[in-house]
């Protein structure tokens, strides 16, 4: 589904990217893992667009969208939820809903899919009215989720998504994860959680300083020593 190779992704002189390659395959969970700054959130910013790597190649289904604009990736099918969740405070919960929407063509589909967020995610339904502002940081993720989902995405892309919540909140964010799996959904996750993160992973990929430096099974991972070092500078 989604094939990088070589990428290298620039700040001005720095190298937050170097010749990292790493493919997706449909209806797999695949992990980025690595210590704060090795270039996790670069990579999805650059998969999305956010970002113009300065060489290499990344093709989605066949499609090179390397130099492609945001939307456009999106309508392919990638949709992306940033870190801290990115929602609009002070519009409604449905308004936010709405907005992730904008690929549909009809106001029939849209409310179909609102209907469908909301049996996902029933807490979501009685604040459809409220700012978002309004919302607990758990109401937050599970609505910058079901905006994300409103688009339809054949693969999402989660940047950090149990940050700064409950334990149980997390798990609940987790069993998400597997969820979406199960119903067809791709999903590229980078998080600080690593072994919930490889509990659900097929494959993840190690970040160190910008470079891939290991990739495993979830499971392989989990007890690693290369892991470990990745995270930590060192055994």
């Amino acid at each position: 589904m989604l094939e990088i190779s070589d990428l290298e992704t620039r700040y001005g002189r720095i190298r937050a990217l170097q010749e990292v390659s790493i493919h997706v395959e449909s209806r797999e969970v695949v992990s980025v893992l690595g210590a704060n700054g090795a270039g996790k959130t670069t990579l999805l910013n650059t998969i999305s667009g956010i970002l113009r790597p300065s060489k290499g190649s990344i093709k989605f289904l066949g499609w090179e969208i390397t130099k492609m604009p945001s939307h456009q990736i999106v309508q392919l099918g990638i949709v992306h939820i940033e870190e801290g969740q990115g929602i609009f405070t002070r519009m409604t919960v449905e308004e936010n809903l709405e907005m992730g929407a904008f690929l549909k063509s009809t106001k029939a589909k849209i409310g179909h899919r609102i209907d469908e967020i909301y049996s996902r995610f029933p807490a979501l339904k009685p604040r459809s009215k409220k700012p978002a502002a309004t919302l607990s940081g758990g109401e937050r993720q599970q609505l910058a989720i079901g905006r994300a989902l409103m688009a339809t995405p054949k693969l999402l892309m989660m940047d950090e998504p149990s940050m700064g919540l409950a334990p149980l909140i997390v798990s609940q964010i987790f069993k998400i994860v597997q969820e979406l799996q199960t119903q067809g959904i791709t999903v590229l996750l980078v998080e600080q959680n690593v072994r919930k993160t490889l509990q659900v992973s097929d494959r993840a990929y190690v970040l160190h300083l910008g470079k891939i430096v290991h990739e495993g099974t979830g499971q392989s991972l989990i007890n690693g020593t290369l892991l470990q070092e990745a995270y930590l500078g060192g055994r």
